[in-house]
């Protein structure tokens, strides 16, 4: 079975509207290694989007998912309930930053928890509207795409979105936007769009995902608190992709001192099986009432006892701390490099959550191609590497956390011979 007839069989089957970014078709996983149907092996810097901050099969999550699939698979939480969901609620709970009462829902994907933390606002103020930033990623549901600050591919085709949601630009030195100049656009957007006695929230991901891997400012998150605060506006922090040590804190938040009422969480919570959540203040989560949040493979048992192994690991193995050494052995190897690869425009990220930006030597501007490039030749050594960015000029790093000190070395190898090489070509 080759990569090129399961790939005529995919064409085949399936809506081209699932883009695939390698034509790999994994057949075995091990930490940060796959192996593909052909028997080759691959260094993982995806992590299947950032879900598997504890690496692909760590022991310990799947011995919890085999011994809950020995007592039960699914009841539905809403039918007959189970007390690990209480359990992980609570442990959430306690984790969050924030110095109030907490509670918890479960659900099954990233947008489906955005969608709800919406649902929560909007029922806890009174008010419809929702201010998000330019850049931003939080979903392919129809709110989500309306909250995601980027058209193409996420938005061409699919018609009008949901009302009520606004965008100010996310603050990018590097692209010319200040934090002053992101609260101006916010301040300008109150007197000409939209009365803020009208916005239920804003959200925000503290670290953008999608959009870059641009991180918002300390002062800038302050402010934005206390604008929150001064009309009455509960603020979302979008943690999908930065939660569970990616950053070197559990959560990115935890890097500020302002708290979210709201937080989004998912991705990497059940290391690999379909689990997201919302936590927050616990009058703002109980403004919903009955029956109004749920679903029915939310909180799944699987899932559950997969992010209870997951917490334990993070906290058992000291994540936190190896995504702040990783990070930076990553980082000290790119800066290396800009003298023999003057394409490197920035370099950036806290914890292991990294990227590297490009931009064309001719013109200036952000170069998609050349990160592409890069890609598609560490693609050919072995290495699976991600591209982001409004521009599509910035390749992402999410590698386990959990990855072996050689393996790690062996990709920076790989990393660095493919960015020669490809600077070479120009």
């Amino acid at each position: 079975m080759t990569a090129t007839s399961l790939t005529d069989r995919k064409n085949a089957a399936i809506s081209r509207g699932v883009g695939m970014t390698t034509q790999i078709y994994a057949d075995r996983a091990e930490n940060a290694e796959i192996w593909d149907k052909e028997g080759r092996r691959y260094i993982d810097f995806a992590a299947g989007i950032a879900v598997l901050n504890t690496g692909h099969r760590h022991p310990k999550v799947i011995a919890a998912v085999k011994d809950q699939l020995d007592h039960f698979t699914h009841t539905c939480h809403q039918v007959v309930p189970y007390e690990s969901y209480v359990s992980l609620a609570e442990r959430l709970n306690a984790l969050l930053p924030g110095d109030f009462e907490k509670k918890t829902i479960f659900v099954t994907t990233g947008a489906e928890a955005v969608e709800n933390a919406v649902k929560i606002a909007r029922a806890a103020t009174g008010r419809s509207a929702v201010i998000a930033f330019g850049g931003g990623f939080h979903g392919r549901t129809f709110m989500g795409m309306a909250l995601t600050g980027k058209v193409v591919p996420y938005k061409v085709g699919f018609g009008a979105m949901p009302g009520d949601v606004f965008h100010v630009p996310f603050p990018v030195e590097l692209h010319g936007v200040t934090a002053d100049q992101s609260l101006a656009a916010l301040k300008k957007l109150f007197a000409a769009d939209v009365d803020p006695q009208r916005v239920a929230a804003i959200i925000i991901e503290p670290v953008q995902g999608e959009g870059g891997f641009y991180s918002a400012p300390a002062a800038f998150m302050k402010a934005l608190r206390e604008l929150c605060d001064q009309h009455g506006i509960l603020l979302i922090a979008d943690e999908v992709q930065t939660g569970f040590a990616r950053t070197g804190r559990m959560f990115a938040m935890d890097h500020h001192e302002v708290a979210a009422d709201l937080t989004t969480m998912a991705k990497s919570l059940a290391g690999g099986f379909p689990l997201a959540a919302v936590t927050g203040r616990a009058e703002i989560m109980d403004a919903p009432g009955p029956g109004g949040l749920g679903g029915t493979y939310g909180g799944n048992p699987l899932g559950i006892a997969a992010a209870h192994a997951v917490l334990d690991v993070i906290t058992e193995e000291d994540l936190c701390n190896r995504a702040n050494l990783l990070g930076g052995r990553l980082k000290q190897r790119l800066e290396s490099l800009r003298e023999s690869v003057p394409e490197i425009a920035d370099i950036r990220g806290p914890g292991f959550m990294n990227a590297v930006e490009f931009n064309d030597l001719t013109t200036g501007l952000p170069s998609a191609e050349f990160a592409n490039r890069v890609r598609l030749i560490a693609l050919d050594k072995g290495l699976i590497l991600l591209t982001c960015g409004v521009h599509g000029n910035v390749i992402r790093f999410l590698a386990p956390i959990t990855i072996q000190d050689e393996v790690l070395g062996e990709a920076l190898d790989i990393l660095e011979a493919s960015m020669l090489e490809a600077s070479a070509a120009k």
